[in-house]
């Protein structure tokens, strides 16, 4: 049994998801004295009995924040820092050395940028064979015009950088949109001249049709010595975006594409956790890259249940040097979150006009029997109910009430 006393502790930085949840879970069933860091004091990890502390951060990615950071250190001891979202990612690599008694485990800074940005992603991919979607990077509006009356559409547009172009696009009073259907070079026209007060326009990319294909990897020394991948069988919004049911894939499944993918995780210099996601189409048998997630992912409680041991990984192999022991990994199982399930039910049954991918079928009977044959199912989890753990369910559905 393991000495707690002797064992540094893990803080968890982003604790309100079923992300920084399930990283408490498998890390606290390990052993492993886990401090939870909420800037949320709803926040559903707080409640996990696999917590050993919980810790408030009033001012993220501020000098302050990383003062409070620092007074965990002092008051908890030395240990190892995980996070969850990019924005928090790239303020740890900023500040790494400036954490005191928290060493962050982090990609490099290099790889990170390679990965928040979908165009260098892409060429990346290509440089090692991998498919891609046909893509372009408009950067004035001639450029604009010429996509127009050269690019074989419909497309998809998404912001190469999310996270960066935020700012300057609330600054001119416009929503951010991850991600855009046009099926006309008109419609695109219409589209990019929202932007053309700013300046700056998204990234165009070639419709692919299919499925979530999800590769998951732990990568040490250029080497991957832990995979796993899943199938988005339903995603909100339903043409496409996370999972909200997924599939474990044996791994005897997609396996010249697992290669691929670790190629690519090689070439862009990438330590530790990386999902690499792709579209696949069954019917022709085709998978196109879309990104790579240099975080852990929103269906990371599917990889938890599977005992992918990704976060007990990172722990002990990028911060201590040491291989764990992990348990055999399990192909078997279904995730699902169920609240994020009657939003999308309700998105085919009652208002297909705003599904944006005028290509998705709707299959009603089927959705409905599928959601309800699934609590019958004895192979499906669930992204935060947990009859172990029942607490974060209970404060998630206060939250979605509002009380």
């Amino acid at each position: 049994m393991n000495d707690l006393s002797r064992m540094p502790p893990c803080y968890v930085l982003g604790i309100e998801t079923q992300i920084g949840l399930s990283l408490i879970r498998e890390l606290g069933e390990a052993g492993i004295p886990v401090i939870g860091i909420a800037t949320d004091a709803d926040a559903i990890g707080l409640r996990s009995r696999h917590l050993a502390h919980g810790e408030m951060l009033h001012k993220p990615r501020t000098e302050e924040g990383l003062a409070e950071l620092r007074a965990m250190g002092k008051r908890h001891g030395r240990g190892y820092l995980l996070t969850v979202s990019e924005a928090n990612t790239s303020w740890l690599i900023d500040n790494r050395d400036s954490l005191g008694n928290i060493t962050p485990l982090l990609p490099s800074k290099q790889a990170f940028e390679i990965v928040l940005d979908k165009a260098r992603t892409l060429e990346a991919a290509e440089a090692v064979g991998i498919d891609v979607p046909q893509s372009a990077s408009p950067t004035d509006w001639a450029e604009v015009e010429a996509l127009a009356r050269d690019f074989r559409f419909p497309a998809v547009l998404k912001w190469s950088d999310p996270n960066a172009v935020a700012p300057r696009l609330r600054a001119h009073g416009i929503e951010l949109v991850k991600a855009e259907y046009v099926y006309t070079a008109e419609e695109f026209l219409a589209v990019a001249e929202r932007y053309r007060p700013v300046g700056e326009w998204p990234l165009v990319q070639e419709y692919c049709a299919g499925m979530g294909l999800g590769q998951f990897f732990f990568m040490h020394r250029g080497k991957a010595v832990r995979r796993f991948q899943h199938l988005r069988i339903a995603e909100w919004p339903p043409e496409g975006g996370f999972s909200s049911v997924c599939d474990a894939v044996p791994l005897a499944q997609f396996v010249d594409l697992q290669e691929q993918s670790i190629r690519l995780l090689q070439h862009i210099g990438w330590e530790g956790v990386a999902m690499v996601e792709y579209r696949y189409d069954p019917a022709s048998g085709r998978a196109v890259l879309m990104e790579v997630n240099g975080r852990f992912w929103g269906s990371f409680p599917l990889a938890m249940y599977c005992g992918a041991g990704f976060g007990l990984l990172s722990y002990s192999l990028q911060g201590q040097e040491r291989m764990p022991d992990l348990q055999p990994l399990r192909e078997n199982l279904r995730c699902r979150m169920v609240a994020t399930e009657v939003k999308r039910l309700k998105r085919i049954l009652l208002e297909p006009g705003q599904i944006r991918d005028r290509t998705f079928v709707r299959r009603p009977l089927h959705e409905i029997l599928r959601f309800a044959g699934d609590f019958l199912r004895p192979s499906v989890r669930y992204y935060v109910w947990n009859l172990k753990d029942i607490k974060p369910f209970i404060r998630d559905v206060r939250n979605m009430l509002g009380v």
